[in-house]
């Protein structure tokens, strides 16, 4: 009998304290599963934009490979797609480098100025930001456009200044300014790392003959 009181004060105990926590063990329990079936559509998500975005990747390099006016359209509408639809995805960034790239191959130096400008101005990533601007600078001189030409070379991070101090050169040397070419070329020189590019600034400055 003392056993079955024993009990019944247990089980007493034991609904009392449900009655008083069971609704916020319930709903915290439903917040926790919510959670996880958030957390897992999130990923489905997140990985369905990506396949999206390799996708339209995949076929913009697959136009670039086949010039035509139809792989140019074909260009052009991926690299919408990718920059209105996934603008943050490494996919749009790399796949606007090879659009652009094709595009001035064909001649359509504007098209190609156009995805390098959006890449410069909406990139997190800094070697491709720097590397549009690079290629963009390269347009804009083949334009003789060398003011805006030389806006886009400023405070390069520190793996392109070499590269920017070169293109400058280029653009210095374009406008008859051979001692502003001359010193940037002097720049490019001292900060490149890579022999077979070296070979071509040294190659430019002996052109210029001695001061």
């Amino acid at each position: 009998m003392a056993y079955d009181l024993e009990e019944q004060e247990k089980l007493d105990a034991l609904k009392d304290w449900w009655d008083k926590n069971g609704v916020k063990i319930m709903v915290l329990a439903f917040l926790f599963a919510l959670a996880i079936l958030g957390w897992r559509g999130y990923q489905w998500y997140e990985q369905h934009q990506a396949t999206k975005a390799m996708g339209y990747f995949e076929a913009l390099e697959v136009a670039s490979a086949q010039p035509s006016e139809e792989s140019t359209a074909r260009i052009l509408a991926a690299s919408e797609a990718l920059k209105k639809d996934h603008a943050k995805s490494g996919y749009t960034s790399r796949g606007l480098l090879v659009a652009a790239q094709a595009l001035q191959k064909q001649g359509d130096l504007d098209g190609a100025k156009a995805q390098l400008q959006w890449l410069a101005q909406h990139s997190a990533e800094t070697a491709l930001v720097d590397m549009a601007r690079l290629r963009l600078a390269g347009i804009l001189l083949e334009q003789t456009d060398y003011v805006a030409a030389l806006e886009q070379l400023k405070n390069p991070s520190a793996a392109y200044v070499g590269l920017f101090a070169d293109r400058r050169g280029d653009i210095h040397y374009a406008q008859g300014q051979l001692e502003q070419a001359r010193s940037e070329w002097t720049k490019a020189l001292a900060a490149l790392n890579e022999v077979a590019y070296n070979q071509i600034v040294q190659l430019k400055l002996d052109a210029l003959g001695k001061e």
